[in-house]
């Protein structure tokens, strides 16, 4: 470095040999007095000017005026001891590699690591590579990579222990004993995921598949007593009279075990905790540590994450009680954290040519390729630390380090790794989604290289792109025009085709045959979400379930101002449905809007004198080409009275339009009108032709209720109710007869225009987006 750069290093805290002039300037020592601490050895032409361009390019900031007659100094030093220039000699093997994203980076670097281990040095040996960054992330997703081609990377920076499976089964135990949101005293979610762990050794965890499906799926239960009563639930007959086998019933009693281990461990591990709580943090860690052993066993403090959880967790236990009490909930957050702050080294059987390292660890380390990525301003050099109590002066004054001196180790760190013989700098243009701004020695050295290059002496900084373009092929779709999926169009066996349906399971044929071929043929269920809030469907079946209650309560005549009590029927529906606490806040005032409007409907649909029957299945079975064909139905409410009958259904969201039921996309009333016409309702119900096909809205917003008749003739519709039946019984004939030929498809949604408000459990499986958004059916290719 020339004298006057160096004189002029002691308040250039940013700069790399910052550190070393303070050193020799504290001890007076000149810097010709330095000597190697080894013997020196034959010096390397092309080292030695990686040196100095590295060193001309981060001189200080006030020093670069002169960079075009310092490079034309150094040309001219060089040009009696060799041919090549400097400049150019230095950049050799020296590359910049700019990339889009941190997901590019990783990838691509990974693939440079890989292409490594396929090259050998002169002496035969294998090559070493080392990637250089103090972006953990970077680091961490550059391994998962790596693990594509089964390759384990030394990485210096560990691995938090929150990550690793002892941390994870403890940071789940934790929240297993703290209390979830609102008033609930378990979560669905946790308790699965402590159930699924590798390390759980439980005794009864067979049982745990029917526990998980019974009682844990759906609205998350608010307490241990409301999972018993699901599974109870689960073993009693339905109401056609089906009953559950010996082998169900076996399975669901084993579940209950479980259940009341899990409730009896969970109330052991709340003992230290009082009323309000809280608890001594120690006896909370034993506590803990009693629950994870009785969950997972010893084997749970083997391995090397097993020893550091063993060790936070006594630390816990031997100092906790000197910091005083602690919640629940904030000692699940503790675990959480400390899990976190804790770095385990496993070390183990990692490859020998690969290494991630941090800035620091680099410091001692070489390999034949290094690549130093991360530099972005922010990542490397990192931003300087700001000091919320402590301003530059009051540093100063108290001869405290400005807090730039940091960046000038960082920069050190930047130059020892890339003046190796092959180093690749690496930079992304965006992260986290946003621009991002290039390291500033990068920039120094681009334009250092700029200001080298002349026709006279072209220097040119190396860009190699083509490691970038074979990492992105390996996840690219094969070449030319994409190929989108088509309309699936399967032709099952006629043999495998259903041959019973329920009305509104004909209303989802005829919009969208495939959704019957996935659940009646292929016998997929939706599972719910363990732990789901309570949606829409839950809402109308509880408003269901509060109007059965209603005509079983009273079946005659209806008492004065009994609105508050259908109020109370409708709370309780939701309760039991799994509405929270939150919800029922917002649902109170629809459910009292509700039951105002349930009342004064009840008695103009009673002054009428009619026999009301609730919650009725009727069937009935006509003759199609391939057999005897089925139909089922399960009526909210029938009304009999000396013209007919009135077929009512409630609906708490979109009613259909009497259009769409004329057309035939709507044909639940109408094809519930057709049994009730044959007597398929018998002996509840004799055959009567239905008068009125109603829809019953319920919202309790707005217009709180609406009853819709979709048998309402009118100057295009002059069709009565019982017409409307037997014709549509008559379309149904007709569609199972097609159905019946083996060529007819269950094609999705022959019916699109209902695509948005009645999308399919099944959409995904036939990949409705593909089809028919992103390519357009017509443009897929045969």
């Amino acid at each position: 470095m020339d004298a006057r750069v160096w004189a002029g290093l002691k308040d250039e805290d940013q700069h790399p040999q910052n550190a070393l002039y303070r050193l020799l300037d504290r001890h007076g020592v000149p810097r010709n007095d330095v000597r190697p601490w080894f013997a020196a050895t034959a010096p390397d032409a092309r080292g030695l000017a990686r040196e100095r361009l590295i060193n001309e390019a981060l001189r200080p900031a006030r020093a670069t005026s002169d960079w075009r007659a310092e490079i034309a100094r150094l040309r001219t030093e060089a040009a009696p001891h060799q041919a090549a220039d400097p400049i150019a000699l230095g950049l050799e093997g020296l590359s910049v590699l700019t990339l889009r994203h941190e997901e590019d980076a990783a990838a691509t670097l990974a693939l440079m690591m890989r292409e490594t281990l396929e090259t050998v040095r002169p002496d035969g040996r294998p090559r070493t590579c080392a990637l250089v960054t103090p972006d953990l992330a970077l680091g961490r997703r550059v391994a998962a990579r790596l693990e594509r081609w089964g390759i384990v990377a030394d990485s210096s920076s560990g691995t938090p222990l929150s990550r690793m499976p002892a941390g994870v089964f403890i940071d789940l135990a934790a929240r297993f004993m703290a209390p979830p949101t609102g008033q609930r005293s378990l979560k669905p979610q946790t308790l699965l995921a402590l159930l699924k762990s590798p390390l759980i050794r439980l005794e009864g965890l067979d049982a745990a598949p029917a526990l998980e499906a019974h009682a844990l799926r759906g609205p998350a239960p608010r307490d241990w007593a409301e999972i018993r009563k699901r599974l109870l639930k689960a073993t009693q007959p339905r109401r056609d009279g089906e009953t559950f086998s010996d082998a169900r019933k076996a399975r669901l009693a084993d579940a209950q075990g479980l259940a009341d281990r899990l409730e009896a461990l969970l109330a052991q591990a709340r003992l230290p905790f009082d009323d309000d709580g809280n608890a001594p943090l120690d006896q909370a860690a034993r506590a803990l540590t009693e629950l994870v052993e009785a969950l997972a066993g010893q084997t749970v403090w083997s391995g090397p994450d097993g020893e550091a959880a063993s060790g936070l967790l006594s630390a816990l236990i031997e100092g906790g009680a000197s910091l005083g009490g602690i919640r629940r909930i904030d000692f699940a957050e503790l675990i959480q954290g400390l899990l976190g702050d804790q770095t385990v080294r496993t070390g183990g059987a990692t490859h020998p040519s690969l290494r991630i390292l941090g800035a620091i660890e680099a410091r001692l380390v070489r390999a034949d390729r290094m690549i130093l990525a991360g530099l972005e301003e922010g990542v490397w050099p990192n931003a300087a630390p700001v000091d919320p109590f402590l301003s530059r002066p009051m540093r100063g004054a108290l001869d405290l380090p400005p807090p730039e001196r940091r960046l000038g180790q960082t920069a050190q760190d930047f130059v020892q790794a890339a003046c190796a013989d092959e180093a690749i700098l690496v930079h992304c243009e965006r992260r986290g989604g946003q621009p991002a701004v290039k390291s500033r020695w990068l920039w120094r050295l681009e334009m250092m290289t700029r200001g080298a290059d002349s026709p006279a002496t072209p220097v040119t900084l190396s860009r190699p792109g083509q490691a970038a373009a074979l990492a992105r092929a390996l996840d690219a779709p094969p070449p030319g025009p994409p190929r989108y999926a088509q309309r699936p169009m399967p032709r099952p066996p006629v043999a495998r085709r259903p041959r019973e349906m329920p009305v509104t399971g004909i209303e989802r044929w005829v919009r969208d045959p495939y959704a019957v071929y996935a659940q009646r043929i292929l016998g997929l269920r939706v599972m719910d979400r363990p732990g789901a809030s309570a949606e829409a469907m839950a809402r109308g079946n509880a408003i269901h379930a509060a109007i059965e209650r209603i005509v079983t309560t009273w079946p005659d005549a209806l008492p004065e101002d009994c609105a508050p009590q259908i109020e109370d029927f409708i709370h309780q529906a939701l309760r039991e449905a799994g509405f929270e606490d939150a919800a029922m806040a917002r649902e109170g005032p629809l459910a009292r809007n509700c039951a105002r409007w349930l009342d004064r409907f009840e008695r103009e649909r009673r002054a009428r004198g009619a026999t009301l029957l609730i919650e009725q299945s009727g069937r009935m079975t006509f003759d199609a080409p391939f057999g005897p064909f089925t139909l089922t139905a399960k009526a909210d409410r029938i009304e009999l009275d000396a013209e007919g009958a009135a077929v009512i259904d409630f609906k708490t969201g979109q009613t259909p339009t009497q259009k769409a039921v004329m057309a035939g996309f709507s044909p639940q009333l109408t094809l519930t009108a057709a049994i009730l016409a044959v007597g398929g309702f018998a002996p509840t119900a004799p055959a009567t032709e239905a008068t009125e096909l109603l829809y019953v809205k319920i919202t309790g917003r707005g217009q709180v209720g609406t009853v819709t008749d979709a048998a309402r003739m009118s100057g295009k519709q002059t069709l009565n109710a019982a017409q409307l039946a037997e014709r549509e019984l008559q379309r149904l004939r007709d569609g199972v007869a097609a159905f019946d030929d083996v060529a007819t498809p269950y094609a999705s949604w022959v019916a699109p225009q209902f695509m948005g408000n009645f999308g399919g459990n099944y959409d995904h499986l036939a990949r409705v987006w593909e089809w028919h958004v992103v390519g357009g059916e017509d443009e897929v290719p045969e």
